[in-house]
């Protein structure tokens, strides 16, 4: 099967934001010899994977201002090595053991482990043999659709859903790819504590369980199963990597510089016109070919136009995030507080449908609390604890909230639940924090207030997402969540990588053989590799 590429030169690419996707991106291009700048509003890498500094009384809180975990590093192993590099040359990787641990309303407690035999035993510890089998079946079905589906589905530049006619579709659909989420976990395992371990994960595509897709079990396959870890300094140190990689490798990123339009000419795009952020410093940028990666609004701003789509576009439910550095070390009723926590509320269905179909804030919350210093001290003064509360909650277009108004009220309410379940008065222990609402995710360009972009409905996944390639501008490309294949940083890494080949053409990987070390793919083009990259005999 061939796929599109962008047709004429593309010897200088330049890519719209240094973000996750944009990086990853840049240094496939850059591997495969070309010209690469990056152009960032923001001062620094990273983009949603950002960093935030507090300084309080006792000396400065390193917080993370997006993703908390980095799951599936062998596929950012593929990225480095595009430029002759190896992460563990960048990023020093904790494993997190466990990756979860999981509080519920009745007061139990479950380690989430995603070593095979460590989780059997807590579930057979915790909820008895016969969910200890059951999750051993889980654990084998979530291997198989991952198996059917990173290398075609996920993997892959699709340009029409003929291209899912593959045998890789005949063994999705014989794993219950197709059927619901929800019904497939319950089927397996008997304990509902359980099942919501295993199938939380489809909030964060926008979907309730009992509606998404099986398929996407393969989110949990990458959170219980694949391991979870997280970078020394941060993840932001992740953005730094990636960009440190890119700037030794020839590239040139311009940070504090904000894209105000694209030049045209003979459908193609010229050169792209920046501006430093705030200010009226304009510049033009002269191209062969553009990679866009910001959230889709903004991309539909530069291009001048919304796709027509038969259904309109539908968002994932935003989220409502504290970050607060605390005067003390966090304990919690069971001692030292693990790195993260899901804290279920007892309520299940009624959350998804309060958040999601009916635009109201939860009435029984479930809330993830990350602590980022059980693993890295370093990031809060000493003796300090750094704190990230994230709370689902509906997205503006969903919800007619006034955050302003509602926003302090709802921190105190989250804190109030913290200490209902067994945290401690948190409340009193915030030194310095920052919260973090839809709309704050509104104004910095993210569709409908939500930092998890457009949800993974049937008709927004695979080839029914908003494409890579951009009707009317043959050299256009984008990457990030909003198109191909979706969020989180997985398929974020993976649509850079993409964006990149409709440049560059297939790179001609074996992810297969290279899972989990590092490779140097080639680009089969007649553009020079880059001299890191040694060439083929």
């Amino acid at each position: 099967m061939t796929t599109r590429t962008v047709p004429g030169p593309t010897d200088h690419v330049v890519v719209v934001g240094a973000g996750l996707s944009g990086l990853c991106a840049a240094l496939h291009l850059l591997g495969a010899g070309r010209e690469v700048t990056i152009v960032e509003r923001d001062a620094g890498p990273g983009g949603r994977a950002g960093a935030l500094d507090l300084e309080g009384p006792s000396g400065t809180f390193r917080i993370d201002t997006g993703p908390t975990v980095l799951t599936m590093p062998d596929l950012l192993d593929e990225v480095f090595a595009a430029v002759g590099e190896r992460l563990t040359d960048r990023l020093d990787l904790v494993a997190l053991d466990p990756a979860y641990r999981a509080r519920f309303a009745d007061g139990s407690v479950i380690d989430v482990h995603t070593d095979g035999a460590a989780m059997e035993a807590e579930v057979a510890r915790t909820c008895g043999a016969a969910a200890a089998a059951g999750y051993r079946d889980l654990r084998a079905w979530l291997t198989r659709l991952y198996e059917a589906e990173i290398d075609r589905f996920i993997g892959a530049n699709i340009d029409s859903p003929l291209d899912l006619l593959v045998p890789d579709l005949a063994r999705l659909a014989a794993a219950g790819g197709f059927g619901r989420l929800g019904p497939q976990v319950a089927r397996r395992i008997p304990d509902e504590r359980l099942r919501r371990i295993f199938s939380f994960q489809s909030l964060y595509a926008g979907v309730a369980p009992r509606h998404a897709l099986g398929a996407y079990g393969v989110i949990a396959y990458m959170d219980t199963v694949a391991g979870v870890w997280f970078p020394r300094g941060g993840m932001r140190a992740l953005g730094a990597a990636l960009a440190g990689a890119v700037t030794s490798a020839g590239g040139r990123i311009l940070y504090g510089r904000t894209v105000t339009g694209l030049d045209r000419r003979s459908g193609r795009v010229d050169a792209v016109r920046h501006t430093t952020t705030g200010g009226s410093d304009l510049d033009r940028l002269a191209c062969d070919a553009v990679v866009l990666t910001p959230d889709l609004p903004v991309v539909h701003r530069l291009l001048g136009r919304r796709p027509r789509r038969p259904v309109p576009l539908r968002w994932s439910p935003s989220a409502v995030v504290l970050h607060a550095g605390l005067d003390r070390r966090l304990t919690d009723d069971s001692g030292d507080s693990a790195h993260h926590t899901i804290s279920f509320g007892g309520a299940w269905d009624r959350t998804f449908d309060e958040v999601i179909d009916q635009g109201r804030l939860m009435s029984d919350p479930s809330l993830l609390v990350t602590r980022p210093t059980a693993t890295d001290p370093t990031l809060a003064p000493a003796d300090r604890d750094l704190l990230f509360v994230l709370a689902p909650c509906p997205n503006t277009e969903s919800s007619s909230i006034d955050w302003s108004r509602i926003g302090p009220a709802y921190r105190d309410e989250l804190l109030g639940v913290l200490a209902a379940r067994g945290f401690g008065d948190v409340a009193g222990s915030i030194e310095v924090s920052q919260l973090v609402t839809p709309s704050d995710w509104a104004a910095q360009g993210l569709g409908a207030g939500t930092p998890f972009s457009l949800a993974h409905t049937l008709a927004q996944t695979g080839p029914f997402r908003p494409r890579n390639l951009v009707r009317g501008l043959d050299n256009v490309v984008l990457a990030g969540c909003g198109t191909t294949p979706g969020v989180g940083i997985p398929p974020v890494v993976l649509s850079g990588r993409l964006a990149a080949e409709r440049i560059t053409g297939p790179t001609g990987r074996n992810r297969g053989a290279t899972a989990g070390r590092g490779f140097s793919p080639w680009s089969r083009t007649s553009a020079r590799p880059h001299p890191r990259v040694p060439t083929r005999p």
